[in-house]
C-alpha cells in the first residue's frame, strides 16, 4: 500500500494498521492514557475507530472519510480519535464489539463507537461512507449530529452512556448451568445437521466461513458415535472448499470466506488462524479417512505459510491483504487472455477448462455484482472426466495442470503483492505451531515439527520477559502488550502437540509451568473460567471472559482441552480439575448455543472419555518403537494422548509424569502400553499388536 507523510501520532507505532493511518488529515492517539487525558481535559468525546491492516472496509473507509481534510478538521476539532488494532488489543476490541452487536444486533469492521471521557459508549456502528446516501447515515452527517447531541443533550448522553455500559456487563462473566454430558455433545450435531448445505458443503447460506473447529467437533462425534452422517458432513465440506476459489488454487492457502453457497467467490484476505486451524481439519480428516487428498491439502497450506508467512527467523506472519493496487482480488483473478498468454492457447484451453475460466468471466457474486472478464480460478469439472475424454489418465493430468500452475505463480508473483502485515502474534503463531506439530506426527513430515519448533522458540526469546511473562505482539524489534488468556493457552496446546510429535521433555516440562501460570494469571477463583486479561492489565469497562468460539476458538476452550490433555499425561489432578471446572463455568452458554462452543465440545468429548494413554518404550534408535510411533500418529485417536520414554529421557518424564515409576525398565527393544485410568495393560511388543489394540471408530490410514 502508499505510504504517506506522517501527520499524527500513530507515526511513532509498530502496528500496521496503525501506521497506515499517520498520513491521514485526523489527529489521530493511539489507546493510552494520553488521549484520554486530552478528552477529560478538552471535556470530549471520543472518536474511536478499530480495525486491522488487512481489513477491506478499513481500507475503504480510510479512503473515503479518513484522508478528507473536511472530516479531519470535524473530528480534531470536536473529537478525540482513537486508533486501535484489534489484533494487538482484541480485549479493547471485544468489549466495544459486544456494545455495538448490542445496540446494532451486528458487528463488523471498522468498528466505529463514541465514547465519554470515561470511557463508556454511546454510540456504535460500523463502516460508515462519508455522505448520507441511500438510507445509510454518512460520517460526517454522524460527527455533526453527535457535536449537537454532546452540546445540548450532554445528560442524556452520559445517561445512556452508563446504563449500557452496566447493561454489557453481564455479557462478560460465565454462565454456569448443569453439568455437561453427552446431550451436548449430540445437541451440536443436531444442529450442524440440521443447517449442513448437503450440495455445497458447510453450514447455512451464504456467506460462508470455514469454522474448522466444527468439523473437528464433527469429527469427534463420528468417532464417539459412529453416526456416518458427521463424517459425511466433514468430507462433503472439505471437498468443497477445496474446489471451490476461497482456496488459491494457484499459490495455496485459504482465504478468509467465501461471499456465495458454492465457495467460488471469495473475500480474498488470507489469514493465519485460519491456515492453522484448516490445516489441524484436514490433517484430521485424513487420519479419520485415509484419503490422500486430505494429506495433499495439508502439505499445500504448509508450503503456502513457509513461503508467504514465515519470518526469517521462523516465526509467522499475521496475514496477507484483500486488496492490491486499491483493488480487492486484483492479484488472484485473471483475465482468459492472461491465461493464454502465459499457458500458450493448448494448455490454457486445458486449465480453463479445469478450473472454469471463461472468455466473458466467471466472478458473479449477487452481493458484490459481477466483474465481466474477471476469473476465480476453481475446480469447474470432475477431473477423471477431463482425463477420460483426453485419453489420459489421472496422474498425467495431474502432472500437466501442476506445470500450468507453477507457470502462473510465476507470472503473478510479477504483480504488485497485496500488503503482507508482519507482526508476529503470540496466539497466532501458538495455533499455526500446534497445527504444524499434528500435521507432522500424523504426515511423518518430521520438518513441520521443526517449523512449530523454531516458532515456538522465537516466541520464548522474544516475546517472553525475564519474569516469564508472555507479551502478545512482535513487530521490528518491539514486543509489547502484556499476553492474553489466548496467548497463553495456544501455545499451551502447541507444547503439548510438539511434544508428541517430538518426545522432547522439554516441551511437556515448559506446558506444565505455562498451565500454571496461566492459572494464577487469569483464573477466577471466585466464579470460575478463565479472564481474558490478566492480573496485571490495564483495567477497562469489565474484565472480560469469553467461551465463545468464533473465527479462533476462546481461550477458556483451548485451556480446557490442553489442560485434561495435560492431565493425561502427566497424572497430575491439576489439570483435569481445571478443564473440567472451565465446562462447569460456561454450561449454561452450552447448553444454549452448543454450536458456538464446538472446541470447548472438544474438551467435553474428552472429559467424558474412555480416554487412553498410549505410552511407547523402547531405544531412539529402535525401528520398531518408531514404526509404533507412526502408527499411533497415523490414526485418529480424539481421546489419546501418546507419551514416548527412552532409556535417556525417562529420568526428566519422571519427575512430570507420576505413572512412569510403575513402569519396568526401559529396554532398546520398542514396547507400546494402553492406559486408561492410569493404568496400564501389558505391553505389545510390535507395530501389528498395537494395530489391533488401538480404538478408533472408523478405519486407519493407508
Amino acid at each position: 500500500m502508499t505510504e504517506t507523510p506522517p501527520r499524527n501520532r500513530l507515526a511513532r507505532e509498530k502496528s500496521p494498521y496503525l501506521l497506515q493511518h499517520a498520513g491521514n488529515p485526523v489527529d489521530w492517539y493511539p489507546w493510552g492514557e494520553e488521549a484520554f487525558a486530552k478528552a477529560r481535559a478538552e471535556d470530549k468525546p471520543i472518536f474511536l475507530s478499530i480495525g486491522y491492516s488487512t481489513c477491506h472496509w478499513c481500507h475503504v473507509m480510510e479512503r473515503e472519510s479518513f484522508e478528507r481534510e473536511e472530516i479531519g478538521r470535524i473530528l480534531n476539532e470536536h473529537f478525540v480519535a482513537i486508533k486501535v488494532d484489534r489484533e494487538e488489543r482484541p480485549d479493547v476490541d471485544h468489549i466495544y464489539m459486544t456494545v455495538c452487536q448490542a445496540l446494532t444486533g451486528s458487528g463488523g469492521w471498522p468498528l466505529t463507537v463514541l465514547l465519554t471521557p470515561a470511557r463508556e459508549p454511546f454510540f456504535a456502528g460500523t463502516y460508515f461512507p462519508p455522505e448520507t446516501k441511500f438510507g445509510r447515515p454518512g460520517l460526517k452527517d454522524l460527527l455533526y449530529q453527535i457535536v449537537g447531541a454532546w452540546d445540548g443533550q450532554r445528560d442524556q448522553i452520559l445517561t445512556v452512556a452508563s446504563q449500557i455500559t452496566e447493561a454489557i456487563r453481564p455479557n462478560f462473566a460465565a454462565h454456569p448451568g448443569d453439568r455437561l454430558d453427552e446431550t451436548a455433545l449430540r445437541a451440536a450435531f443436531d444442529d450442524l445437521a440440521a443447517r449442513h448445505d448437503a450440495e455445497h458443503g458447510g453450514f447455512g447460506s451464504a456467506p460462508k466461513f470455514p469454522t474448522p473447529h466444527q468439523l473437528s467437533f464433527l469429527l469427534r462425534w463420528w468417532a464417539r458415535s459412529g453416526d456416518q452422517g458427521a463424517l459425511a458432513m466433514v468430507e462433503n465440506t472439505l471437498q468443497a472448499m477445496r474446489r471451490g476459489g476461497i482456496y488459491d488454487h494457484v499459490g495455496f492457502g485459504f482465504h478468509r470466506y467465501a461471499t456465495d453457497r458454492a465457495w467460488r467467490v471469495p473475500h480474498f484476505e488470507k489469514m493465519l488462524y485460519d491456515q492453522a486451524l484448516l490445516l489441524v481439519a484436514y490433517v484430521e480428516a485424513f487420519q479419520a479417512t485415509g484419503q490422500p487428498l486430505y494429506a495433499g491439502v495439508a502439505s499445500e497450506i504448509v508450503a503456502y505459510v513457509g513461503r508467504r508467512l514465515t519470518s526469517p527467523e521462523g516465526a509467522f506472519y499475521s496475514a496477507e491483504d484483500a486488496d492490491s493496487e486499491g483493488e480487492e482480488g486484483k492479484f488472484y483473478v485473471w483475465t482468459r487472455e492472461e491465461i493464454d498468454e502465459v499457458l500458450g492457447p493448448e494448455r490454457g484451453a486445458l486449465y480453463a477448462r479445469a478450473y472454469g475460466i471463461e472468455r466473458e468471466g466467471n466472478w458473479v457474486d449477487e452481493a458484490h455484482g459481477t466483474r465481466p472478464g474477471t476469473n476465480i480460478p476453481y475446480l469447474d469439472e470432475d477431473p477423471a472426466a477431463i482425463a477420460g475424454e483426453l485419453s489420459g489418465d489421472l496422474a498425467t493430468l495431474a502432472l500437466e495442470l501442476e506445470a500450468c500452475r507453477l507457470l502462473l505463480e510465476e507470472a503473478r508473483d510479477r504483480r504488485p503483492r497485496p500488503h503482507r502485515d508482519d507482526k508476529i502474534l503470540t496466539a497466532w503463531n501458538g495455533l499455526m505451531a500446534a497445527a504444524l506439530a499434528k500435521a507432522a506426527r500424523a504426515l511423518d513430515r518430521p520438518a513441520y515439527a521443526q517449523m512449530a519448533a523454531r516458532a515456538i522458540e522465537f516466541l520464548s526469546a522474544k516475546l517472553r520477559r525475564d519474569d516469564g511473562r508472555l507479551l502478545a505482539r512482535y513487530r521490528e524489534g518491539e514486543a509489547a502488550h502484556l499476553g492474553y488468556l489466548d496467548d497463553y493457552a495456544f501455545v499451551l496446546w502447541a507444547r503439548l502437540e510438539l511434544y508428541e510429535a517430538t518426545f522432547d521433555p522439554a516441551h511437556l516440562r515448559e506446558a506444565d509451568a505455562l498451565a500454571r501460570e496461566m492459572d494464577r494469571l487469569f483464573w477466577d477463583a471466585a466464579e470460575g473460567g478463565y479472564f481474558f486479561t490478566g492480573v496485571d492489565a490495564e483495567p477497562l469497562l469489565a474484565r472480560t471472559k469469553e467461551s465463545y468460539d468464533g473465527a479462533v476458538p476462546s481461550g477458556n476452550s483451548v485451556a480446557a482441552l490442553a489442560l485434561i490433555r495435560l492431565s493425561k499425561m502427566t497424572g497430575d489432578a491439576f489439570g483435569e480439575e481445571r478443564g473440567r471446572a472451565v465446562l462447569d463455568a460456561f454450561s449454561g452458554s452450552v447448553t444454549s448455543h452448543p454450536t458456538g462452543h464446538t472446541f470447548l465440545l472438544a474438551a467435553l468429548d474428552l472429559a467424558l472419555g474412555p480416554a487412553q494413554e498410549i505410552v511407547i518404550t523402547g531405544a531412539s534408535d529402535d525401528p520398531e518403537a518408531a514404526a509404533m510411533v507412526r502408527e499411533a500418529g497415523r490414526r485418529f485417536l480424539p481421546r489419546a494422548v501418546l507419551l514416548g520414554v527412552t532409556p535417556e529421557t525417562r529420568g526428566d518424564l519422571g519427575a512430570l509424569v507420576s505413572t512412569l515409576g510403575s513402569f519396568p525398565p526401559i529396554e532398546k527393544k520398542g514396547r507400546a502400553y494402553l492406559c486408561e485410568g492410569y493404568h496400564c495393560g501389558a505391553p505389545r511388543s510390535t507395530v501389528q499388536e498395537l494395530a489391533a489394540a488401538l480404538r478408533t471408530a472408523g478405519p486407519a490410514s493407508p
